[in-house]
């Protein structure tokens, strides 16, 4: 995997780049949509590729460990083939959904034993073992398997969750390294940097990561709790410390003004949920600004969903249709919104590139979070 920088901006530490991998090329700053299981919920392929316009899909390794299992997507030769996607693939470590099963889960220096959610089968992930299990589903790029620490952590909790992570990241990158691809095609792993809201933990995580000289770089355990403030406060200090000529991606986030901030301080890669969970609950985000589907007001609004956005649902369905949908409980509501929701987060990155590549991204991006955080 090569990361070349193209352009970066005067006023800010936001840069484009292309990160190539053999499953093509991906422009950044890049929004990654999730499809957890396999599959972007709502969404088919053929529209994320042309109407979206995603360039990579997250997998989750948590999910797709329990179901369809390590068997089945060996057989099939990997999630590219049993999805069908023939772009890259990033998958995380399972860390996080690890974190959030608090009450079923126990952690050690060996590893993490957890229940399953579908079944209360009794599980363990190791370094090594999840090594393993990302060889099987063979993402493109994959996470190192670290413990997410909650955003508000004393500073106790948290030292000790880095010293666990750090722990496992060394044993992740050994076995890594003492193993291959299993479909014919490179993979890269990315350390995370963790250590919550503390500068002195965060400083150390980004010394200990950098000894791995890993194609690109995750920050991890932010918009877990703690005010929006810190998590900004963090990457202005992380962003920095890492290397220049390598991606970074922030795990997990978040809203658009999220990830114009962080693209203002240097983050290149970001995935969340929000899109298409929003979505299926009326959420429309637009250039305007959010619209909440259920609202009467939208009743008779006959206008296109979003008369700036460029994706086809925005033009191809009135406002009054999605409300028509929502209230009458049709799945075809999440279909469009998700759809809708995707491509404005795209469209995002894709602006913010050409602003970048113009010189103007600050000034932009400023006028821009006002625009899209206000209530309509």
């Amino acid at each position: 995997m090569i990361f070349t920088k193209t352009h970066t901006d005067s006023r800010s530490s936001a840069r484009c780049g292309i990160l190539s991998t053999a499953h093509g090329d991906i422009h950044t700053p890049v929004f990654m949509p999730v499809g957890t299981v396999g599959s972007v919920k709502g969404v088919y392929h053929r529209d994320l590729k042309d109407d979206v316009g995603a360039e990579i899909i997250l997998g989750n390794t948590y999910h797709l460990y329990l179901r369809p299992g390590l068997d089945i997507l060996r057989a099939a030769g990997g999630l590219h083939k049993f999805e069908n996607w023939d772009r890259p693939i990033l998958t995380d470590s399972g860390g996080f959904q690890v974190f959030s099963l608090a009450p079923i889960r126990k952690l050690t220096p060996e590893g993490c034993t957890f229940a399953s959610h579908i079944d209360g089968s009794r599980h363990v992930f190791t370094p090594e073992n999840n090594v393993e299990t990302q060889r099987i589903i063979g993402a493109d790029i994959i996470m190192a398997l670290d413990e997410c620490c909650p955003g508000d952590a004393d500073h106790a909790y948290a030292r000790k969750s880095l010293n666990l992570t750090k722990s496992w990241l060394e044993r992740f990158a050994a076995h890594f390294h003492e193993t291959e691809p299993l479909y014919g095609y490179p993979q890269s792993f990315f350390p995370i940097v963790q250590g919550c809201v503390y500068p002195d933990l965060r400083k150390e995580a980004v010394d200990h990561a950098l000894q791995f000289n890993a194609d690109g770089y995750a920050i991890g355990g932010l918009a877990v709790g703690e005010p929006t403030e810190k998590m900004y406060e963090m990457l202005e200090l992380v962003c920095p410390l890492l290397p220049d000529d390598r991606p970074r991606y922030l795990m997990g986030v978040g809203t658009p003004a999220n990830i114009l901030e962080g693209i203002a301080r240097g983050v290149d890669m970001f995935d969340c949920v929000m899109p298409t969970r929003n979505g299926r609950n009326g959420m429309i985000f637009t250039w305007d600004g959010i619209l909440n589907m259920r609202n009467e007001k939208w009743k008779d609004d006959f206008g296109p969903i979003d008369p700036d956005g460029t994706s086809f649902v925005d033009h191809a369905y009135s406002r009054a249709y999605l409300r028509h949908l929502f209230v009458a409980g049709e799945m075809f509501a999440g279909m469009i919104a998700s759809e809708h929701n995707l491509a404005f987060y795209l469209e995002l990155v894709r602006r913010s590139r050409e602003h970048i590549a113009a010189g103007d991204f600050a000034a932009w991006k400023e006028e821009t979070v006002q625009k899209v955080t206000r209530r309509l």
